[in-house]
């Protein structure tokens, strides 16, 4: 490097193929997108479900007549509280799914369970339990709510437990 030009860099510049490997190959990007489609595209349902479409006011014209068919003689207040429940249910198990799905991806074809897979998988799944709910700040008709992004986390950490025990059992099962 010359003192009358400063700004030129003293390395050269690396070989064609010395770069070449750091790029990924279409392989390696169709086998993530293979991994990862189904818990991006579930995020994207939990988003849809995040708008006003499915606010209280707007599940409600659905839900409570189908409940008032089951319950005929219920009351208006039952009604109110099993449609109260059907939308925390449905809370939980949205991010029971999303956390298989993201453990899914994170895992890939590899054999075996691994806690770290298990405990990536639930971290995003809570992170983007709170995304969710500070997306809803933005939504006229619904608002944030820290019990809803605790019941989504527990969802996806029952999820963790449930996998977890069945790949013990299924691991049990191939001993004998």
């Amino acid at each position: 490097m010359s003192p009358t030009e400063p700004w030129r860099n003293p390395r050269p510049a690396p070989n064609l193929d010395v770069v070449r490997h750091r790029v990924p190959t279409k392989d390696m990007i169709a086998a993530w997108l293979r991994s990862w489609w189904p818990a991006l595209v579930w995020a994207v349902v939990i988003f849809i479900f995040s708008t006003d479409g499915f606010s209280l006011e707007h599940t409600g014209r659905f839900i409570e007549p189908v409940l008032r068919w089951f319950f005929p003689s219920a009351p208006t207040e039952r009604i109110h509280l099993l449609h109260h429940l059907i939308r925390k249910a449905a809370h939980f198990f949205e991010y029971f799914i999303f956390f298989v799905f993201i453990y899914r991806a994170m895992r890939r074809s590899r054999p075996g369970w691994h806690w770290s897979w298990a405990f990536g998988a639930w971290l995003i799944a809570v992170i983007y339990s709170g995304l969710d709910e500070f997306h809803q700040v933005f939504v006229a008709s619904r608002g944030p709510s820290a019990w809803d992004a605790l019941l989504d986390s527990t969802g996806a950490f029952v999820a963790l437990l449930t996998l977890f025990f069945l790949y013990r059992r299924f691991q049990r099962a191939r001993l004998y």
